[in-house]
């Protein structure tokens, strides 16, 4: 079978997730494998993308290997799946899989942004492979690894993969009524965009929106702003919080963006993301490394398109408020009665602003910080930035520390595992675990 790998990753052959790649091909030989190292040269792959068009129309099966940037794919394989479109390559009716290596921190979407990108040119999708970073390096993760190739190769064989969800039809956005900005505004909330010049549509949206807010707005048009590149997962700001990069992104950042009292984010969906130039400036934000420095600001967003159809985009905007502990004032859309889903978003945004509104994480936020707390502690010696953020904001929340507590459960234990004991009990158990939150109720009758 001719076996096409797209490397994701920037740092090409000296990718961790392309070894398994590699180790595959040396056990597999029966296969051909040719491997284009999209990630590292999609520089040179957008002034002509032939060749890897030519291998893509003559590929079996397609390989997508990256890590996990950031919720989805890194910047560059964004931006070679545009193209991929763009080109009008003929590999429909092909089969696709993907292999990812992360500390699982929202794999899942990751995963499923590609699939949905693949089933929309006609791929046939085989479930891929999320490894750990380092599970080739143990014989379970190297069986885990066999099993899926092994099961690809006979997806393939077979005619079996992922049948594709029913698209809703399409429907063209609603009018947005645009409102004069009137009087004298205060304070400082930044909208974050790539709306190019013609999107008139997603203007009007972003028009509406500083109209009807009550504080003062100021836009960063990220599609202006002249970026060298996207991250080059290099960890060289894992000390400092300083980019290799010369294009002074990092302190823009902080300086123009994350000093505001809140963001807006605007942008048209595309290719079920909020678009490449997104994920640049997404995958860039890594100079803060895994810290959430914008804790306790408010988001909202304005979206153009049928975000109703995009789940896994929902499940990306919503779980990056809940991982960095922002409280999500609104997404407001464009499908049906846009100029009421902006003016309550706007009005939700205010009211969180001024009463400094917060609410618990979720799943979403505490799993996805748990996995960052465990990875940080691991990693401190050399994520010394991040460690000194986590040490600073408590964040190392680990239960074993927790000693009292699983003292007076251990006490539990023992008496509820004899039978006597729990007779003679009754209701105390209960009547006892609501003591806490009785002291509590009672406070307010004082």
């Amino acid at each position: 079978m001719k076996i096409l790998v797209i490397n994701g990753s920037p740092k090409g052959e000296n990718s961790i997730t392309l070894q398994t790649v590699k180790y595959l091909q040396k056990l597999y030989t029966a296969h051909d494998f040719q491997v284009i190292n999209a990630g590292q040269r999609v520089r040179a792959l957008e002034k002509d993308f032939s060749e890897a068009k030519n291998a893509l129309e003559s590929a079996e099966l397609i390989i997508f290997a990256y890590p996990v940037y950031t919720f989805i794919a890194p910047y560059q394989l964004h931006r070679f799946i545009e193209l991929m479109k763009e080109s009008g390559a003929d590999i429909e009716g092909k089969f696709a899989t993907q292999i990812t290596t992360s500390k699982h921190f929202y794999d899942v979407t990751a995963h499923r942004y590609i699939k949905d990108n693949c089933m929309d040119v006609g791929l046939k999708c085989i479930e891929g492979l999320s490894a750990d970073m380092d599970d080739l390096l143990s014989e379970k993760g190297q069986k885990q690894a066999r099993g899926f190739f092994e099961y690809a190769v006979w997806c393939v064989e077979n005619n079996v993969y992922e049948a594709p969800c029913p698209k809703g039809e399409k429907k063209a956005p609603c009018k947005v009524t645009e409102l004069e900005i009137t009087g004298e505004k205060k304070g400082d909330v930044v909208i974050v965009t790539d709306c190019e010049e013609e999107n008139l549509q997603l203007k009007s949206m972003i028009n509406r929106f500083r109209a009807v807010f009550p504080r003062k707005t100021r836009i960063v048009n990220i599609r202006e702003y002249p970026f060298k590149g996207g991250c080059l997962g290099c960890f060289g700001c894992a000390v400092t919080g300083k980019c290799v990069y010369t294009d002074g992104f990092d302190e823009f950042l902080r300086s123009n963006i994350q000093s505001a009292q809140a963001i807006v984010y605007a942008f048209t969906v595309k290719d079920h993301s909020m678009g490449s130039r997104f994920k640049l400036y997404d995958d860039r934000q890594f100079c803060n490394g895994h810290r959430a420095v914008t804790m306790g600001m408010p988001f909202g967003y304005l979206v153009s398109g049928q975000l109703s159809e995009e789940k896994n985009l929902q499940t990306v905007i919503e779980a990056r408020a809940q991982v960095g502990g922002n409280f999500l004032a609104g997404v407001a859309t464009d499908e049906q009665d846009a100029d009421g889903a902006i003016d309550r978003m706007a009005k939700t945004l205010e009211y969180a602003l001024e009463k400094k509104h917060e609410m618990p994480q979720n799943f979403y936020g505490i799993g996805g910080m748990k996995i960052f707390r465990d990875l940080i502690w691991l990693m401190q010696g050399m994520m010394k930035a991040d460690h000194k953020f986590y040490k600073a904001h408590g964040q190392y929340d680990f239960p074993q520390k927790k000693w009292g507590m699983m003292l007076k459960m251990y006490l539990v234990g023992a008496l509820i595992s004899s039978e006597k004991i729990k007779k003679k009990m009754g209701n105390k158990m209960t009547e006892g675990m609501l003591m806490p939150y009785k002291k509590v109720l009672d406070k307010l009758e004082k």
